[in-house]
């Protein structure tokens, strides 16, 4: 999955964009149950690994159902990028 689907995937989990200042990486943020949680995630890269993608996953704070169910919602959405 390239980069750009990626943070469609994590947007349909209400993670946000909280920064980008010229790197390859944008910082990510994620509140759940009155948490906040924080990830780095690589940006325009062609293609990102699926642990890769669960690792970031997981550090905002996404459950292994959750992550499913997501993923299954994502499989579902038109692809207009």
């Amino acid at each position: 999955m390239s980069s750009r689907k990626f943070l469609r995937l994590l947007a349909l989990g209400n993670a946000k964009i909280v920064r980008q200042r010229g790197t390859s990486h944008a910082m990510f943020k994620r509140e759940k149950e009155g948490r906040v949680y924080h990830a780095p995630v690589i940006m325009a890269k062609a293609e990102l690994s699926s642990v890769y993608m669960k690792l970031v996953m997981h550090q905002l704070g996404f459950t292994d159902e959750e992550i499913d169910v997501r993923v299954l919602e994502f499989s579902k959405l038109p692809f207009i990028l």
